[in-house]
Formats: C-alpha cells, structure tokens, sequence
C-alpha cells in the first residue's frame, strides 16, 4: 500500500515521496522490516525519537513524529497527536478489521475480565468463535498472545484484529481500559455492543478526579452512534452503580439494556432469589418473560453482576435464552481471580485474586466469607506510582475484614515502597486495627502468612492474581504469588513431617 493511500483526507505534513510503499507498521524499532512506516512514540520511561535512525537502518521507509527531524533517508510525517494519528492511519493500514466483526468492548473498574471469560464460555457453548483481547492475555483459535496492556496500542489492536478476521472469526469481546480511551488506543472503533460494570476509585493519578474518570468510561458508549455499520448497537449498563444510573440518563443514541439485583427499578436483565455459597453461586436470571436457574462456579455477588452482565451480552448478540443459560453455568474462573491454589494434604486454603483497588478487595473478602473457615489471612500491597488515594481505603477494608493482615510490596515501580506502605497504614489507623504487619519483601510476607496458617484458614493473596513479575525500579522480574505460595506450602509440609518422624522416634523403645 502506498503511503499517499493511506493518509488519504488526513491533516499531515509529509516531507518526502509520497508514493513510498509501505510494507508494515511498528513502533518498536526492535520489529521494523523493509518498507515499514516506523511511530516514534513518547513513552513514560523513554522517548521513541530515541529509535528513529535505529528503524531506519533496519529498513523504516516511512517514520511518523510529532516534529520536525533532520532525516533525508526516509520520508517523514509529522502530526499533531500521534497516538491519534496511530489509530486513524493503522485503521486504513489493515483495512478496518473491526468493520468485519460484532465487537464487544468491557468497560468499568472491575469485574471485566471475568465477564470477557464468561462471554466466552457462553459463545463457545452456542458454537460461536470469539477472539479475545483482555488483562490476561490477547487470544483466538487457540493462539495466545501475552498482554501488554489491559486494552493495547490501536496498532496491536489493528494487527490482532485482522489475524481474528483472516481466521474466519467474527466476534471479538475485549476489556477497555479507561487509558484506551483517553490516549486514543480505540479511537473511531467499531463497536457493537459496549458493557459498564462500575466506576470505584482508581487511576486517580491519570485522571485526577472521578468526572474525569466517568468521562472516559463514558466515551465508549458514545462510540457506538459513530460506527459504520448499520446493525444493531446496544448499550449494557448496570442500573445499581450510581455511576450506571448516571450513564443510563446520558443522550447516546443506541438501544440501552440495563442489568440489576435490585428488586426496585426498571430492568431488562435481572438476577432474584441469590444464594452465595462455599463453591458457588446460584440465582434466578428473568429476561423477557423467561426465567432459569444460573449455578455458576464463582463466589460472592459481585460475580452475580458479572454473570448477568455476561449474559446480557449474550442475549443481545442473538444467542438463545437457554443456550445462554447452558454456556453461563459451564463457565470457569478467569486466571488469578479468585483462584484457590491446589496444595494437596494441607488443612488451610490459600487463594489469588488481582484485587488491587479497595472495592475489589472488599468484594473479595465478602465472597470468601461465605467460604467456612477459621481466619482470614490477607497479604496484600498496592502499586507505585499510581493512585495514592485508593491506599489508605485499601488499608482500612483489609484490617476490617480480614483476621490478620501482611501488608507488603506490589508493583512498586519507581517509589519508595516503604512509603507505598505507610499511605496504607493511614487507613489502617483511621480504622483503629493493630491486626497486621508491614513486611517490606512480598516473599517474606506470602512466607509469614504461610507458616501463620492453622487448620480452617483461608490465606488470600491480592494484588497480582495472574501477574508472574514485579516491577522494581525499572525493572521487570520474575514473581508468581502461586509458585512462592507453594513453595512455602511445601516447606511448612516438611517440616511438618520432620516433627512427626522426631515425635514418633521418642516413642520407640
């Protein structure tokens, strides 16, 4: 394709031959091949123009800035926003995939991607191919692409869009990040169906208040009057989050589906009769005259919300009530959430979760208080620089609901974590605990509440769910809460049989 065709009706400036071919779209250098039109991105950490003569040397025809350079050996474009211009350009360059698909896009601040998981399970059930882009990965046909981000570049979105496409899938359910939607990764996106799920403090740090936050969350359902397409659009909203009932009364020219427990109130798609249980969660799901029994393997009932959300998406697709139903209670736990950890012949439980904002983790500890047990032990931290505010809430539901708590490092990226650590304190003091220890190192801490655990113990680590890294500084390394946790689990174990052996040889004779 050559360069003129793509910026086509675009407001650029282009030094150089327009008719240059271009063969593919990076902005790592790292990836550029031959002909490649090269995005000179400003990151958090480093500065894409950094790159420009390295892609040029690997064979960058085209290189995209958002100023003006001293290159004669590749043709420049320079744009006003360049992560704008990204998404507009890489459209054109794959030949807008997401015109090809039903796509389902997950916004809210919890709960998305267990709903990209049941949606899934649901369309499997009716027979229905899904790709899926999400937290946990980027996935079709078996393949799995490892996340990057919660919702990617637009030009991986692009990219990953057409492989979807090219393998004959026409379903594409993905999580979008309320970052997505203020930098332009999902700009003039097709969607056909948008999900809200709630709106809690977090990424406070990015937005800085909560109308912010809501504004950006928001732009996904305004999307849906923009696209091409001419099916049918819906808006799934849930009608018990003030933040919900706040986007149900919003002027967005779609078709608007809303989803509630509440017992007061209009809804489309309503759950009744619910009972949490130690494996599960079982209620009545009523849509359009037509009532069935959800059972479904996730605990509490913020899973409940999550269900009917996933259900709702269903529906409006155009999958059969019961067919529905069928794939809802057939669906499993998404990676990291709320996963019990199989350590066999231990009489105490430890569970992961990614819980990492203070409604989430309250959500959590209510769901494993259905679980019998003796104590709840919570090992858990919260993310360097990012919001500071959430920390001291974290604080306080951790100690309130939890018997003993570990509080420890997260991602601590470029803080101190020690000051991480004290921010959550504040909480804990305003809630007037003293149930809790500050353990800098995460192992130590997974260790402590390993070796603490008696019999009917539940030991929850939050946080990192199905994250296998820490970020220190500036770098990235290896750490899995569910290998450390075994391993301890393994070492409580032997030391367990070193005393039963010494206690039996006391008795010989």
């Amino acid at each position: 394709m050559k360069l003129k065709e793509i910026l086509s009706g675009d407001n650029v400036v282009v030094i150089g031959d327009e008719t240059t071919e271009v063969l593919g779209v990076s902005y790592d250098s790292r990836t550029v091949g031959k002909n490649y039109a090269f995005f000179a991105l400003a990151g958090h950490n480093t500065d894409g123009s950094k790159y420009i003569y390295e892609a040029i040397e690997k064979g960058a025809s085209v290189i995209i800035t958002n100023f003006r350079c001293d290159i004669d050996s590749a043709v420049q474009v320079i744009v006003d926003d360049i992560f704008h211009f990204m998404s507009i350009f890489c459209a054109k360059f794959y030949n807008y995939p997401d015109r090809e698909l039903n796509v389902v896009g997950v916004t809210g601040t919890n709960g998305k991607t267990t709903i990209t998981y049941m949606i899934e399970s649901v369309f499997a059930s009716a027979g229905i191919e899904c790709g899926v882009i999400g937290t946990v990965n980027y996935r079709y046909k078996g393949k799995i692409i490892e996340a990057s981000n919660t919702t990617p570049q637009s030009l991986d979105i692009y990219k990953i869009m057409r492989q979807i496409v090219n393998s004959g899938i026409k379903y594409l359910v993905m999580e979008v990040s309320s970052h997505a939607l203020s930098l332009y990764r999902v700009y003039r996106m097709d969607f056909d169906i948008a999900i809200f799920t709630n709106l809690t403090q977090d990424h406070l740090d990015f937005h800085k208040n909560m109308d912010n936050y809501f504004e950006a969350k928001s732009r996904l359902f305004r999307m849906l009057e923009t696209g091409t397409k001419e099916n049918r659009k819906y808006a799934i909203i849930n009608a018990d989050d003030q933040y919900g009932k706040k986007l149900s009364k919003m002027n967005i020219g779609v078709e608007k589906k809303l989803y509630s427990i509440s017992e007061k109130g209009m809804s489309d798609f309503k759950a009744e009769n619910i009972e949490i249980t130690d494996s599960g969660s079982k209620f009545n799901i009523i849509f359009d005259n037509n009532k069935a029994k959800i059972n479904i393997k996730h605990i509490g009932l913020h899973n409940v919300y999550n269900a009917l959300a996933a259900f709702s998406a269903s529906i409006c697709v155009g999958i059969p009530f019961y067919k529905a139903v069928e794939g809802l209670n057939n669906s499993n736990h998404a990676p990291g959430r709320l996963e019990k950890i199989d350590i066999e012949g231990m009489d105490f439980s430890v569970v992961v979760d990614y819980a990492h904002t203070d409604d989430a983790l309250k959500n959590v500890l209510e769901a494993i208080r259905y679980i019998k047990h003796e104590r709840i032990i919570t090992v858990f931290g919260a993310g360097g620089s990012r919001d500071r505010k959430k920390r001291p809430l974290m604080g306080k539901v951790a100690v309130e609901m939890s018997d003993f708590v570990f509080v420890t490092s997260d991602n601590p990226r470029m803080e101190d974590p020690n000051n991480i650590m004290l921010d959550i304190e504040v909480g804990i003091k305003r809630a007037g605990k003293n149930n809790y220890k500050v353990i800098v190192d995460r192992e130590m801490a997974i260790k402590e509440a390993i070796m603490m655990a008696n019999k009917g113990d539940i030991v929850l680590l939050a946080g990192k769910g199905h994250e296998n890294y820490q970020i220190i500084g500036m770098d990235k390394k290896y750490f899995s809460d569910i290998e450390v946790a075994k391993k301890y689990v393994n070492f409580k174990k032997s030391k367990k049989n070193i005393t039963k052996e010494i206690q039996q040889r006391e008795f010989v004779f």
